[in-house]
């Protein structure tokens, strides 16, 4: 593959990306779901790339024709297969760049009811994903047992997770596990803000909210995804001389940095572990969790000695924004809809054992668990085990539009603790290949320990304090 033609199939990206967001801004039902333009450039070049449209004109023009492969050539799919496993590195490299830890006391008084409620939906994920996998998906449909731990992946981790993962499923033997995560992450965005808005407008109407007694009609502009100009401001701060480095360029080179840090652990825990033990599990682990715990080091070097504080954590948003969004388009527009459709049954189970725990966590946990403004704290961890953060943040913006609650500082300070695990953390990266190891019960006995823990922590004791 020539130079040109990878250049090529990135500047198809860009393309995309712009459709679904001209989309977007032109039809009103998308605006309503709050669709990102990533999503909808994805599956449009989905359908219009050789799995629908390909498929479709490949009996009347050919095999050897141009439209055989729809609009996208095999070149492009070769260079966007890849990406979405690239570009998850980017994302978890930058989580916590340019941050400010707080002090562990604050933690957990504000953010401690939050990270219980978190934390019993994301375990609460393996264990009814496992009992699924045990007695259905492994004996009925010949499924590995990990199987059951693609709703936590896709859901609570999202596209980057599973494509993250993606070589990790090759090695383990089921490479198929790739297309069934990243169709599971698309349902879960999808369903999430789908539910997410219909259960808003419930608390609405039954005075379980404390913020909004109803939900205002948003502006055009609002809808269609384009800030007001009012509300426009600078989306980064420049804190370095352009004439001495562009301040892009030098979150970008904090950023690689931080990847190649984790890169040095996980080499250096590979060998470790080849050369203590004599057994290759590490070789299962995929980069993206070391890369996040790279970036935690980089940014306590940073705190430590940077006196003049040259990292903006705006700057380093938009790099991570700018990867998610290229992530997101290349990983649904590569999904094999053949793999869906051959366990369209596991699947459909899947997707609907996850969508029915996260629910009930919404609706029964989160009043017993979050001693106050539960709905607004809660619709935001429900959005995030549903489909990533985004999703999450996106809820809560639409629950508590002016901020007067505490459910963002909770959910940021939920997250400090939070992501190392699970949620496309190392527990997210390990539990396939530990499943494979040891078999899915003892996982599943230990996923069960940690929902325990969860459930007592936040129905026995943040669920009692007083507002």
């Amino acid at each position: 593959m020539s130079p040109n033609q990878i250049g090529f199939a990135l500047l198809y990206l860009g393309l995309f990306l712009i459709i679904g967001k001209w989309i977007r801004v032109r039809v009103k039902w998308m605006q309503n779901l709050f669709l990102p333009s990533s999503v909808i450039g994805g599956f449009l070049a989905l359908i219009l790339g050789p799995q629908v449209l390909g498929k479709l004109l490949k009996p009347i023009t050919g095999e050897g024709s141009f439209w055989a492969t729809g609009v996208l050539t095999p070149e492009v799919m070769d260079v966007w297969s890849p990406l979405a496993g690239l570009m998850i590195n980017v994302v978890f490299a930058t989580l916590f760049l340019g941050t400010v830890l707080p002090n562990l006391k604050k933690v957990w008084n504000v953010g401690g009811p939050q990270l219980a409620f978190g934390w019993s939906l994301g375990w609460g994920q393996y264990v009814v994903g496992l009992l699924l996998a045990i007695f259905v998906l492994v004996p009925f449909y010949d499924m590995p047992p990990f199987i059951g731990a693609l709703i936590e992946m896709g859901f609570e981790g999202g596209h980057g997770t599973a494509a993250g993962l993606q070589g990790t499923f090759k090695e383990l033997g089921f490479a198929e596990a790739y297309d069934l995560a990243i169709g599971l992450a698309t349902v879960g965005i999808l369903s999430g803000v789908i539910i997410g808005i219909i259960a808003i407008n419930w608390a609405v109407r039954k005075n379980k909210t404390k913020v909004i007694s109803d939900i205002k009609e948003s502006s055009p502009l609002k809808k269609a995804g384009i800030m007001e100009f009012e509300n426009r401001e600078a989306a980064a701060r420049m804190t370095v001389r352009p004439e001495s480095i562009e301040p892009l360029s030098l979150h970008f080179a904090m950023i690689g940095i931080a990847i190649l840090v984790g890169y040095g652990i996980l080499q250096g825990i590979t060998w470790l572990e080849k050369t203590i033990i004599g057994s290759e599990f590490m070789t299962y682990v995929p980069l993206f969790p070391l890369a996040m715990i790279g970036g935690i080091l980089v940014q306590m070097i940073a705190t430590k000695f940077d006196k003049t504080e040259i990292l903006d954590r705006q700057m380093v948003m938009r790099i991570q924004g700018f990867a998610l969004d290229v992530l997101i388009l290349a990983a649904i527009a590569t999904v094999s809809l053949d793999v869906i459709g051959q366990y369209f049954v596991p699947f459909l189970l899947l997707s609907l054992v996850g969508m029915a725990w996260n629910v009930f966590g919404l609706f029964f946990l989160g009043p017993r668990m979050i001693p106050s403004y539960w709905f607004e704290r809660s619709i935001g961890d429900f959005g995030q085990s549903m489909g990533i953060t985004a999703t999450g943040l996106l809820l809560m913006r639409v629950a508590d539009p002016e901020m007067k609650s505490p459910a963002y500082e909770a959910f940021g300070y939920k997250q400090l603790v939070f992501e190392p695990f699970l949620g496309g953390g190392l527990v997210t990266a390990l539990s396939a290949p530990l499943v494979f190891q040891f078999g899915p019960v003892p996982f599943l006995i230990f996923a069960a320990v940690m929902l325990v823990i969860g459930l007592v922590g936040g129905l026995f004791y943040f669920g009692r304090m007083k507002e």
